[in-house]
């Protein structure tokens, strides 16, 4: 559910975000949906060989989930840009918890424009995606007499 933010404020924090747990269902299903069959995402054998004890979460999943973060404060046709850094693999089991805090907010010719810092961290700290985004929130309009 989308709150009502009507005007953002330097360092307000969005309401967390815990998803998963990653399970290979999952992330055989976010494979089919998303066209990314990387094996390292679905064959531990794979994903041994690329130096992990099993498959990992694709980093695009994380990326969808910050989106989701974002959309579940604001409604998404708010949202003016959603970017990325994946820093660390996602293993499976995991919970991740997505963050954000506004960073800033500037007046634009319709309103406001914040810019929101974004992280996906796992139970034990480890930071897997650092992000930002840029969120409109227009002028309001003065209540009726």
């Amino acid at each position: 559910m989308t709150q009502n933010v009507l005007a953002p404020a330097v360092g307000d924090e969005l309401p967390p975000l815990t998803a998963g747990p990653v399970d290979r269902e999952l992330l055989a299903r976010f494979a089919e949906a998303s066209g990314d069959d990387n094996p390292i995402h679905l064959d531990p054998a794979a994903a041994a060989e690329a130096g992990h004890p099993d498959v990992i979460a694709h980093g695009m999943l994380s990326m969808a989930y910050l989106g989701r973060l974002v959309g579940e404060w604001v409604p998404q046709h708010r949202i003016r840009s959603l970017r990325a850094r994946f820093v660390a693999p996602t293993p499976l089991g995991a919970r991740p918890t997505c963050t954000g805090r506004v960073l800033s907010v500037s007046e634009e010719e319709n309103g406001l424009l914040a810019k929101l810092s974004l992280t996906v961290k796992l139970a034990d700290g480890t930071t897997t995606v650092r992000g930002e985004a840029l969120v409109a929130f227009p002028l309001s309009s003065p209540a009726a007499p």
